[in-house]
């Protein structure tokens, strides 16, 4: 009995080492991937160009880009504060009209000439990207119509890409103010609890059954500002028109459909996007408000 008792104790000490052995081999090589995913990650979609597509036609507002606010010309005030934010590498414009290269080219801008058969400011930026001489990582859609963006949401929406490999885009949204909730020119925005997109409409969402406002429900407001992952911007205008894309003519609700995965940050910022000529006093008055020039 004393020689199995021996031998017993030394079985179980040899697999203990085993198992020790094991373990830490199995930390050393979590240690080690880590460490090259961390050095990866420090490189993720690093290189971030920004681009503002500007058109001259337009249903609602003709010629918007070029409309002044307090002197200047809407795509120049756009591009101003663009330039303010940090993440980006390089900032441009992209446009089918030679009206609105010409104004951009006059106060500084970089300019893209872009097809006037891009079918939204997503495929304009994509073209944009292709003609680019560099290579970049992220673009960034500056929508044109924001004259009082804020730099610090450009730089939001690009950090939560590069924090967010499962995300091949990214948005932001503020807060809805309630006489907006059944205006279909502001579009309204549900995420999941990891921040993820949920839907995009212009009805008020979510609805409920008494069809009024719940002024207890925090209704979340899309700002018109996206990133998108270069690649999967490649492969965009390739996908096929959606019936919510189509319903809602909102390009977003195309990416969720196929299955892709939009990050959403929440910022603080009131919408001041320029949707119809009476925005535009609207904005003029902000900005003397603000002492803004």
């Amino acid at each position: 009995m004393a020689v199995c008792s021996s031998s017993s104790s030394s079985s179980s000490t040899g697999k203990a080492w085993i198992v020790h052995s094991i373990l830490a081999g199995t930390a050393i090589a979590v240690a080690i991937g880590a460490h090259a995913y961390l050095g990866r990650a420090r490189k993720f979609r690093t290189r971030v160009v920004g681009i503002i597509p500007a058109r001259y036609a337009s249903s609602r507002f003709e010629g918007k880009p070029l409309v002044h606010i307090l002197g200047k010309p809407m795509i120049q005030r756009t591009w101003e504060r663009s330039k303010l934010a940090t993440t980006l590498n390089h900032l441009v414009v992209a446009t089918d009209d030679e009206k609105i290269a010409e104004c951009c080219r006059g106060f500084g801008a970089d300019v893209i000439m872009t097809s006037e058969s891009c079918q939204n400011g997503t495929e304009r930026c994509n073209e944009a990207l292709e003609k680019l001489e560099k290579k970049y990582d992220i673009v960034v859609n500056i929508q044109g119509d924001e004259p009082l963006i804020e730099p610090e949401i450009i730089d939001g929406i690009v950090k939560a890409l590069q924090a967010a490999p499962d995300a091949v885009f990214s948005t932001a949204v503020t807060s809805l103010k309630p006489e907006d909730a059944f205006d279909p020119n502001r579009v309204k925005c549900v995420v999941d609890n990891r921040g993820y997109a949920i839907y995009f409409s212009r009805g008020l969402i979510p609805f409920n059954k008494s069809a009024k406002v719940n002024p207890q429900f925090p209704y979340m407001l899309h700002l018109g500002i996206q990133s998108y992952d270069s690649k999967f911007l490649q492969i965009y205008p390739k996908l096929q028109p959606t019936p919510l894309q189509l319903e809602e003519d909102l390009e977003q609700l195309k990416v969720l459909e196929n299955g892709y995965k939009m990050k959403v940050i929440k910022v603080e910022h009131e919408a001041h996007g320029v949707d119809t000529p009476e925005d535009v006093e609207k904005i003029e008055s902000l900005m003397r408000e603000r002492n803004l020039s």
